[in-house]
């Protein structure tokens, strides 16, 4: 008979007992779910302006035009310019026209990182009038 009884406390300690390790887990999901609920992504918003189809009016004077074309291409003058002498330019053309404002005309497949670098150079260059005039907006 005692070799029964040891045969039985053998066989019911090699049972695992999951009900510890499945409230871990209840709680765990409970947890997960209150605070993925209280969780709000931030975001920049960015109100683009409509096209536009009438020109600025002319004072005489011709702004810094900036160009930039889906592949984060600068353009001035028709010419392809590294985004890192962006600033001598814009002060050597403000130089010579002081109240010029710089208008970045950039693509609507271009980045952000591009105009910032654009609007951040004409800032160093003490040009503090910078629009930007979005082109291939979807009609």
């Amino acid at each position: 008979m005692s070799r029964r009884k040891g045969r039985g406390t053998a066989e019911e300690k090699a049972d695992i007992d999951l009900t510890p390790m499945l409230d871990v887990v209840f709680i765990m999901l409970i947890f997960f779910i209150v605070t993925a609920s209280f969780t709000k992504e931030v975001g920049l918003g960015v109100n683009i302006p409509e096209p536009n189809d009438n020109p600025p009016p002319e004072d005489g004077m011709e702004n810094i035009l900036i160009s930039v074309t889906p592949a984060d291409e600068v353009m001035i003058d028709n010419r392809r310019v590294d985004v890192r002498s962006v600033r001598s330019i814009i002060e050597q053309k403000h130089a010579e026209n002081p109240k010029a404002v710089v208008i970045i005309k950039a693509d609507i497949a271009s980045t952000a990182a591009t105009y910032v670098a654009i609007a951040d150079a004409a800032r160093e260059a003490k040009v503090n009038q910078v629009s930007l005039v979005p082109d291939g907006m979807k009609k």
